[in-house]
Order: C-alpha cells, then structure tokens, then sequence
C-alpha cells in the first residue's frame, strides 16, 4: 500500500519531467529546421548553385549578391579568356570549375546572355577550382589553358564548350578522354599532351584561383559584372538570366 502510495506521488512528477524533455526535443527540432531553410535562402538555395567554402580564407569579407560593391580583382585585359570585346559597356568576369555541375548549367545561361547582347556584353572566364570537392577541376583548366596557347582565343572557348557538354561533373569527366577533346577543336593532340604533362600552367591556375578568393568567392559559379562606369555588382551563384539582365539592362540604359 505504500509503494502504491509514493508511485502515485511520483507519477505527476514523472509525466511533468517526461513532457518538459519532449517538449524541449520538439522545440529543438523545429529550430533547426527553420536555422537550415533561413541558411538555404541565405546562400541563393539550390537557384544560386552555392558551394562549400574553398580552402583559404578571403582576403575580403564576401559581398552581398546584386548590390554594386567594391571587388579586389585583377583587372581585365587582352591576356583574358574573352567572349566579346574588350571594350563593351558591360563585362561578366566568371570565376568556375569544369566539375562543378552548377557550373555546367549556368554554362548555358551565359551562352543566352552573349546571344540577347552581343558585343555588349562581354564574358571573362577565369579558373576558381574546388579542388576539396572537385579532384580533376585543376588538371580540366591547366587543360583547357594549354588548348588557349596551341590553338588561341577560340579554341579555348571551343574546348570550355566542349568540356561542359560531355562532363556529368562531380569527378565524372573520364580525364583519358581529355587529349581527344583537344584535338576535336583544332589543336594538335601530340603537343597538347606534351604541354598537359608538363605542368606549364599548373601556377597560372592556381593565381586565378587566389584571385577569386581576394574578390570574395566562396564557391563556383561566382560572377563580377563591370559596369561602364567601372563599378562592380558581384552575383554568387548560377543565377538564373532574369537576374543577370535586372542588373545589365540598367548599366546599358546609363550609355550615352
């Protein structure tokens, strides 16, 4: 009768300690949750294409997406991959990885770019490989800038064409295949190996590379676009077109 008695006493106790932990477990639930959407929508979702933090710290602290900012880069020259002259109004400075498969699609929203403006609009592409994430992305550029000195300006953009077509991305681009590309845009493939083995541009990667992070790349694709009046609106992610055109069309607008 008294072991009856104290478990009855205990009882409410029991219950009230069990619905405080189940109460606290829900709670803890829900707020993570909510911290894991909020830190979606913060980088851009799955629209922006964000990518884990490369390795190395930014000398700058990131910028905020679609807001004319100053970015530390270096300047655009005649020594650039570029789609466009030199001079247009507006220039679009991609800093990407062949692996990246966020890179692969937006790929594609810079060829509709270059077609709607043409000359206006002139598209720079650097190299920014993840290699934490992409194992082959420095080996798919140190490629693709041996193709540049064997076969120029065109070639390259040829073979970068090429090397989003076939590759799945994520490591998936069998690198065997790689001296066949090469050759399938015009370059000798005896010499490109050549120039592929030798490590030659393995540095010239790797300084874009550090470029990106000064200009406050955390992840691939991360786009600069150059206004005619110099200023910078850095875009982190693969943007859809609509995004790019809201901040172009507006610089156009300001050319006499």
């Amino acid at each position: 009768m008294a072991d009856e008695q104290k478990q009855s006493s205990l009882s409410p106790k029991i219950s009230f300690v069990l619905g405080l932990v189940t109460g606290l477990a829900i709670f803890g639930l829900v707020a993570f949750g909510v911290v894991m959407i909020r830190g979606g929508e913060s980088n851009g979702g799955d629209t922006a294409g964000t990518q884990p933090t490369p390795s190395g710290d930014p000398t700058e602290p990131a910028v905020p997406d679609g807001q004319p900012q100053d970015v530390t880069m270096a300047a655009v020259t005649e020594k650039d991959h570029l789609r466009g002259p030199l001079d247009a109004p507006v220039k679009i400075v991609e800093y990407s990885d062949f692996e990246c498969p966020f890179c692969k699609r937006f790929h594609e929203t810079m060829k509709q770019l270059k077609t709607d403006y043409g000359d206006k609009v002139t598209w720079v592409y650097r190299h920014f490989p993840l290699l934490s994430l992409h194992t082959q992305a420095l080996k798919e550029a140190e490629a693709a800038e041996c193709v540049a000195d064997l076969g120029g300006n065109d070639a390259f953009w040829k073979f970068t064409d090429k090397i989003y077509e076939v590759s799945p991305g994520n490591d998936g681009l069998d690198l065997k295949t790689v001296p066949d590309l090469a050759a399938s845009v015009g370059v000798d493939k005896a010499k490109f190996q050549e120039c592929w083995d030798s490590g030659k541009y393995t540095e010239g990667v790797k300084a874009q590379y550090q470029d990106a992070i000064t200009a406050g790349a955390q992840g691939t694709p991360f786009n600069v676009i150059i206004g005619p009046d110099g200023k910078t609106t850095p875009l982190a992610g693969a943007y859809p077109i609509e995004s790019f055109k809201q901040i172009i069309d507006p610089m156009l607008a300001s050319v006499k």
